[in-house]
């Protein structure tokens, strides 16, 4: 999982590495603990993590986006719900796009100036991106 989120971090011109690649695989490892966590492919080709009290997803991650992986963890996660709610980065405007495909909508964007944070753990890092809430309702 870890290899991924550092693939996308240094695959993605508008994203600034904030944290040494050893730290995402630490924070990554707690979150293991403390959400649900689906992953597909061996090796790993996608995961989620989900809170499932708040229904919240906290990292989704595909390795090659577009090959369905994510559309299986993200149908994965729908099941038995009726409400999921994510963050994802303002200029990520591919992950929108998918999102809204899969139901998903905006609902509101962080305030000017106010940083994001990279989701992996409990543990929130700023990244100083803005961020768009996006909710799905079944």
């Amino acid at each position: 999982m870890a290899s991924i989120v550092n693939g996308w971090i240094d695959g993605t011109d508008w994203m600034q590495r904030n944290l040494p690649a050893e730290e995402i695989s630490e924070m990554l490892t707690k979150a293991i603990t403390q959400r649900e966590i689906w992953v597909a492919g061996d090796p790993v080709q996608g995961y989620l993590s989900l809170d499932s009290e708040a229904a919240h997803i906290w990292g989704f991650y595909c390795a090659q986006p577009g090959n369905g992986i994510g559309k299986l963890l993200l149908d994965q996660a729908k099941q038995g719900r009726r409400f999921l709610s994510l963050n994802t980065h303002v200029p990520n405007k591919a992950a929108q796009q998918f999102y809204i495909r899969e139901g998903f909508k905006p609902v509101a964007e962080m305030n000017e100036g106010a940083p994001s944070t990279l989701h992996l753990s409990e543990e929130r890092k700023e990244t100083g991106i803005r961020e768009l809430r996006m909710e799905w309702h079944a």
